[in-house]
């Protein structure tokens, strides 16, 4: 059995707890007050926290940190895609299923994100509706308009969709 290690962060945006094992990030939440922190947080786990730090500073765009998300393989599949979201844009879910080559399974996608345990890192706040309308969060929809607004995605009622 591995070590699980706790830590909390204080951003803008509230408190987020983060999960880790001795070597990957597990999970990364918003967390309503701060729990029991782990003393001798390992290397990874301190490392989420920097990059946290430079990501909320405007400073990082893109996370290194090691991860590893428990899921179906669908759902692998579906963050794999979030992964590939580049900073400031966004997509819907409809446009993941097409990427997926299946738009039928756009409910599925938004079932996969909405379980998705590792916020920010794996940008689910960056799936939107077809309309541009800023669906479900697990944060809540004004964090995901935070993020969207610091990562420059809407800026002045201006919103980029991702072509790539």
């Amino acid at each position: 059995m591995q070590n699980l290690f706790k830590a909390y962060y204080h951003s803008p945006i509230g408190i987020i707890g983060i999960e880790s094992s001795d070597t990957t990030i597990g999970a990364v939440f918003f967390a309503d007050r701060e729990g029991d922190a782990s003393k001798n947080l390992p290397e990874v786990l301190l490392q989420c926290l920097t990059e946290l730090d430079e990501y909320f500073a405007g400073k990082r765009k893109d996370f290194s940190v090691s991860l590893n998300q428990e899921g179906t393989e669908f759902q692998k599949k579906v963050w794999n895609h979030l992964m590939g979201i580049p900073f400031g844009k966004t997509v819907s879910y409809l446009d993941i299923a097409k990427r997926m080559a299946n738009a039928k399974s756009i409910r599925a996608v938004g079932g996969a994100n909405g379980k998705n345990k590792i916020a920010i890192i794996v940008p689910c706040h960056r799936v939107i509706g077809h309309n541009f309308e800023l669906v479900g969060y697990a944060g809540g929809k004004w964090r995901k308009q935070w993020l969207l607004e610091h990562e420059g995605a809407i800026n002045i009622g201006q919103r980029t969709l991702f072509d790539a």
